[in-house]
């Protein structure tokens, strides 16, 4: 059988814990306008945005040859915990033999997570699926932990491109990695590279720190969020994200985390969780105010309900905290000209203001 899953993030990562299980793995292609296009012809014209670009991935893995699509869902009035049903039944229509292990609301259906996990747990033992996650998992902890650090960095580095050509060395050290050893290896390894690349002196009060939220998919991958986090580091910005898989993976696998703490804060202006990640969104937004952030981007998918809620309650929380944010929509039709104009503006306008206030 051959094993897929959709394109978001460091897919080396769900590639290698495959590999590791000795399964043949289909990796989909990076999206581009052609998965967008195939996505949008394939689904209900107001499906939201990730549901599109979901689907166009999953046609591309399809025609490689994938027969099992492992993903994960959602719960509560968001229309992800639907997803996988709907686009498994679509994939069906249009011919091909496939499958779909969507893990839903994770640690709400026991039973249901265990019958799963040994759907994928095959002939395989136990201890060599403890050994493979324990290794994978620090992978993606590290590649987290360099990907945040890089775009602290990156705005200052001397010669450009520098901090992009290093994360995709310290991504391929990781790929030939299959022990802990070699693991902890990779991370030196890392840490030496980005040590050696030379970076400008910034005084504290000309640094501009910006955090990106919003619906997990178009915060964390970049093909189709313009590049967003590289983007703010391109125009002088640190640039943090509200959604990690590491730490997606550590607060819903293991109740480890900042997650309940960023719940909190968000519930003066979301009472419930209404699914996605609404609640987060604005409790991260409070979050970036109280921890020194000069303004936030709020990328909102077209026709996402729970974003369109945190989208209301913005305006609020940034009168309140004295933080600006800008708010971006995504969708097959975005416009990557009007939006990059619009993030140039958004910084210009901190960049003046943090001069006036100093002066």
């Amino acid at each position: 059988m051959k094993y897929s899953f959709p394109y978001l993030g460091n897919v080396m990562v769900y590639k290698k814990i495959f590999e590791m299980f000795d399964y043949e793995v289909v990796v989909p292609p990076r999206p581009t306008q052609k998965t967008i296009d195939l996505g949008t012809k394939y689904s209900p014209e107001f499906a939201c945005f990730p549901y599109k670009m979901l689907m166009g991935n999953y046609i591309e893995a399809c025609e490689r040859g994938a027969q099992i699509i492992v993903s994960s869902g959602g719960h509560g009035p968001c229309r992800a915990g639907f997803y996988g049903e709907l686009h498994e039944r679509t994939l069906r229509q249009m011919g091909f033999d496939v499958e779909l292990i969507i893990f839903d609301s994770i640690r709400r259906d026991l039973w249901g997570d265990l019958s799963k996990f040994f759907r994928l747990k095959g002939k395989n033992s136990f201890r060599k699926i403890i050994s493979a996650t324990r290794i994978v998992l620090r992978m993606l902890k590290d590649l987290d932990y360099f990907d945040k650090k890089i775009h602290t960095m990156m705005p200052y580095e001397v010669v450009k491109g520098s901090f992009v050509k290093a994360f995709e060395e310290i991504t391929k050290n990781y790929e030939k990695c299959w022990t802990m050893k070699e693991t902890v290896k990779a991370f030196e390894m890392g840490e030496e590279l980005l040590r050696s690349i030379e970076i400008e002196k910034v005084e504290e009060r000309d640094r501009i720190r910006i955090g990106v939220v919003g619906e997990i998919f178009v915060v964390i991958e970049s093909s189709i969020n313009m590049d967003i986090e590289n983007t703010l580091c391109s125009f002088g910005c640190e640039a943090e994200r509200s959604q990690y898989l590491g730490e997606w993976v550590d607060h819903n696998f293991f109740g480890k985390g900042r997650e309940k703490e960023i719940l909190k804060m968000g519930e003066d202006y979301i009472k419930i969780i209404i699914g996605g990640h609404a609640k987060q969104n604005v409790g991260h937004i409070v979050d970036y105010s109280k921890r020194g952030f000069d303004g936030v981007v709020h990328l909102m998918p077209f026709a996402c309900l729970p974003e369109l809620v945190s989208q209301s309650v913005i305006p609020k929380i940034s009168e309140t905290y004295g933080i600006p944010v800008l708010t971006l929509a995504i969708d097959e039709q975005t416009g990557k000209a009007n939006n990059m104009t619009r993030i140039e503006a958004f910084v210009d306008l901190i960049r003046n203001s943090k001069r006036r206030a100093s002066a």
